[in-house]
């Protein structure tokens, strides 16, 4: 019976004994975490010469507007029966705005509705945007919704020039995981 106790206490003090290990590593990873991350504060002082923009489009599949506005003069879309969803644009200018001619002249959010359900299937994506026709620029997939809820990846656009309307035609590749 003595034998008994002592094996019991023996396994007991085991466990014990790695619990308070297993804690010591968690509580060691908890510092090293603590030790990594920083606050960062700053003042902000917006300039009043720069604004804010939203737009607002359509999506086509790849290739609809070669050499077409896709848009119509009274904003409706001019290939309706190809609309796959809808795009929405909010920003500010950079640099020196439209005048823009190299290096990033605006940084936006854009949103890619997929679908006639509003957020059911939704990419959203930030970064710069350049004023150069057929160059590629990388913006962050920042997530969305749906089978997009936890998405990440690049999104690759192209400036394919402005349409009658004066409103941007884009070509988007958008690589989620």
């Amino acid at each position: 019976m003595a034998r008994r106790i002592a094996m019991i206490a023996a396994a007991v003090l085991a466990a014990l004994l790695a619990m308070s290990a297993a804690a010591t590593e968690i509580g060691a990873t908890d510092r090293t975490t603590a030790a990594k991350q920083s606050t960062l504060r700053f003042d902000v002082a917006e300039n009043p010469k720069k604004f804010v923009f939203s737009k607002e489009g359509y999506l086509y599949p790849e290739g609809t507007l070669n050499g077409n506005d896709g848009v119509k003069a009274d904003g409706s879309p001019l290939f309706p029966n190809k609309v796959v969803g809808e795009w929405t644009c909010y920003g500010s200018h950079l640099g020196k705005g439209a005048t823009t001619k190299k290096g990033p002249w605006v940084v936006t959010t854009q949103m890619f509705q997929l679908g006639p359900q509003f957020g059911k299937r939704t990419i959203v994506t930030a970064g710069y945007e350049i004023p150069n026709q057929g160059v590629d620029i990388a913006r962050a997939v920042i997530g969305g919704t749906g089978k997009y809820a936890t998405s990440r990846g690049e999104q690759h656009q192209q400036l394919l020039g402005f349409g009658k309307t004066q409103g941007v035609k884009l070509r988007v590749r958008i690589d989620v995981r």
